[in-house]
């Protein structure tokens, strides 16, 4: 009929938009991981921002992945997706990754608060002397964090497909609103403890940030010290006043996902998945530009295929 046509075009639309924008963070979160990596073996060492970014790029591509053949699978090929045990499996890597990316990129915007920012108090002082050794351990904290959630994620749809879900004899589970069930309570508290806590820390980190560098540069013109460092210090504002903007957004985005588990899918439901996809790609890029190693690699990159083309 023309009213499923138009529906199987619009899904179809939908799946393309959404996997060509994944595969750009894709690709992008892999040349920031290769790049590290290709200094990592040369250097046999990484500093703290490099540990941080190569984190950030690797768990960005992996939740890209996983979340990119959920979308697809759910939208073309439900039948297939809707099996014990891949459905539990699919939705505890989604989450472990989800909240992976989202714990490392927030210990990445504390580390440069922290390294970057200028405050006479004690304590601040102490972690400004002490960031790279706190480093590792935050960064196992947060795989940890998100190794619970995935587990949790996992028995709670475990639980909750065995209990409500009827199997027919070939193992495919009929849709339902399984996010109801009780078994995701727990599940729906730690992960909205760890997106209300990571956009905290993020915004803390990011506003303090922004005055330290606000006042470094007040202090300048008030001693008419117009330099390179003073336009590094609005660049360095601009990048964090871009990050904050997008990760509020992102923050909105997140609790909504905790939210749309009871909604019906709609077209809010697309919007609120387009721009959980865009953001890895978008903030990663935003990394890149702002990182001289990453920004120089990349840019030689681009030259000489700009090259190879036009020699075509």
């Amino acid at each position: 009929s023309p009213h499923h046509a138009n529906g199987t075009s619009y899904a179809a639309t939908l799946v393309a938009i959404v996997t060509l924008e994944a595969f750009a963070g894709m690709w992008i979160n892999a040349f920031i991981v290769s790049v590290i990596c290709m200094a990592w073996i040369q250097k046999k060492t990484l500093n703290s921002s490099e540990k941080i970014l190569l984190l950030v790029g690797f768990t960005r591509f992996g939740f890209l992945c996983i979340s990119c053949l959920y979308y697809l699978f759910s939208t073309l090929y439900p039948n297939y997706l809707h099996v014990h045990p891949l459905f539990p499996l699919i939705s505890s890597l989604q989450t472990m990754l989800i909240e992976a990316h989202l714990w490392v990129s927030t210990c990445l915007c504390v580390f440069y608060c922290i390294k970057i920012a200028n405050f006479s108090n004690s304590f601040f002082i102490y972690l400004k002397v002490k960031i790279d050794t706190i480093v590792p351990w935050l960064l196992v904290g947060s795989l940890l964090f998100s190794l619970v959630a995935g587990i949790l994620d996992y028995d709670a749809t475990d639980e909750a497909l065995r209990k409500n879900l009827n199997l027919t004899s070939q193992g495919i589970i009929s849709k339902a609103s399984i996010g109801t069930d009780e078994h995701f309570s727990s599940l729906y508290f730690i992960s909205g403890f760890g997106f209300v806590t990571s956009f905290l820390a993020v915004t803390f980190s990011a506003l303090l940030l922004l005055f330290s560098l606000w006042r470094h540069k007040r202090n300048m013109q008030a001693n008419s010290m117009k330099d390179l460092s003073m336009d590094a210090h609005i660049k360095a504002m601009k990048s964090i006043l871009s990050f904050l903007v997008m990760y509020s957004i992102n923050f909105g985005v997140l609790m909504s996902t905790l939210i749309s588990s009871f909604w019906e899918p709609n077209h809010m439901m697309f919007l609120i998945y387009l721009f959980l996809y865009a953001f890895p790609a978008f903030h990663s890029l935003i990394l890149i530009c702002t990182n001289p190693k990453l920004e120089k690699t990349m840019l030689s990159i681009l030259s000489c295929v700009i090259c190879k083309v036009c020699m075509k």
